[in-house]
């Protein structure tokens, strides 16, 4: 064959496969503009950045077509009306914690976080290899919803306190400010619970229209100031070993869109996912010494108080299995991983950690 002909053929044929490759591209990535609403505020960046984090890597992808704009809390609704507006359909997505909508049912609760339940790593791997997230999807299906994993915090502090909290005595008639299904175990101890946005807790705390307040941990604490009206700050969270923050999309809205995009939107969810508590775990060593150089006072939770906490959710999930059944459902698959999990991490993690903390305390590292 003529070599310059062979080009020439070559080059024509390399075209009219450009030609016709270019629309089943503009197929597969149309144009797509979607609303999303956060229960966060715009300042604290690390949880309210999970979204954004979606946001970016999705248009990444598809270069620019799939546009899904973050707005804040109360910019569209309430904060904690966030899962409400995708099921009605005001917006096609949101960035949320489940345990805000207890209330409707308790098992809303379990995706997130309850006491005594997973940490961080356990929950995940419940959530992804565990059936977490199918379980989550078929509880959520009748909400219009479609819901992944978008981000955890890690175990969260026990919260802030106007005085000390040294007994379950000190706990009675204690106006503390806490999310989700804890509130309904600590009623059992005499607490009274008060649920807030976020962008509350400080005014209520500085005029002692509440008693304390628990918010994520000391990254985002220290943003909101809790330190200055407030000096006693109590740890463990108990009841938010290692809670998920979700991303829910309107199941209409989800099913319309290309299979391409609905496999980025679960993949830019677990990226989201993992970048939060990364993004955690390296920002909370720093804030917590400047925390107690600003004057926190680190408290630890007693061993009576964790145990009498620990019984009273015992309680209330027994109270909660007996009357409902999709409550039992999901929390059974919890608790039988939760099993496993624990007897695994005490042995070689724990006891690693162990040896390191020592290492950290004796100046070594």
């Amino acid at each position: 064959m003529d070599r310059r002909s062979f080009f020439t053929k070559a080059a024509v044929g390399a075209a009219a496969a450009t030609t016709l490759a270019a629309p089943a591209i503009a197929q597969s990535s149309p144009k797509v503009s979607w609303r999303l609403t956060s229960s966060f505020p715009k300042g604290l960046d690390t949880i309210y950045g999970g979204a954004e984090t979606l946001s970016k890597y999705v248009s990444e992808a598809t270069d620019g077509n799939f546009a899904i704009d973050v707005f804040a809390g109360g910019e569209i609704v309430p904060p904690l009306q966030a899962a409400d507006a995708v099921t009605a359909g005001t917006v096609e997505a949101c960035h949320t914690v489940t345990y805000y909508y207890w209330g409707k049912d308790p098992t809303w609760a379990l995706f997130a976080a309850v006491p005594f339940s997973l940490n961080a790593r356990g929950i995940n791997a419940w959530h992804y290899h565990g059936g977490g997230i199918e379980l989550a999807n078929e509880f959520f299906a009748p909400q219009n919803i479609v819901a992944y994993p978008g981000g955890n915090t890690g175990v969260q502090m026990g919260g802030w306190f106007r005085k000390e909290i040294n007994s379950v005595a000190d706990l009675e008639g204690l106006k503390f400010r806490v999310g989700g299904f804890a509130g309904s175990i600590l009623t059992k101890l005499g607490v009274i619970p008060q649920q807030l946005p976020g962008g509350e807790i400080y005014q209520a705390l500085e005029k002692g229209t509440i008693d304390a307040a628990e918010w994520v941990g000391p990254y985002d604490d220290e943003k909101l100031g809790f330190q200055k009206v407030a000096p006693y700050y109590y740890y463990p969270g108990w009841w938010e070993g290692g809670p998920t923050v979700h991303f829910m999309f309107n199941r209409a809205k989800f099913e319309e869109l290309p299979k391409n995009y609905q496999s980025l939107l679960r993949t830019a969810s677990q990226a989201a996912d993992a970048n939060m508590l990364q993004k955690y775990d390296y920002l909370n060593p720093t804030a917590i010494k400047k925390l107690v150089g600003a004057g926190a006072q680190l408290k630890p939770f007693s061993q009576e108080i964790l145990s009498a906490c620990f019984t009273a959710s015992n309680e209330v999930y027994a109270e909660m299995e007996a009357s409902n059944a999709q409550f039992k459902k999901v929390w059974d698959s919890i608790k039988a991983f939760r099993k496993d999990h624990y007897l695994w991490t005490q042995i070689a993690e724990y006891n690693y950690d162990t040896f390191m903390m020592t290492q950290q305390r004796a100046g070594a590292l």
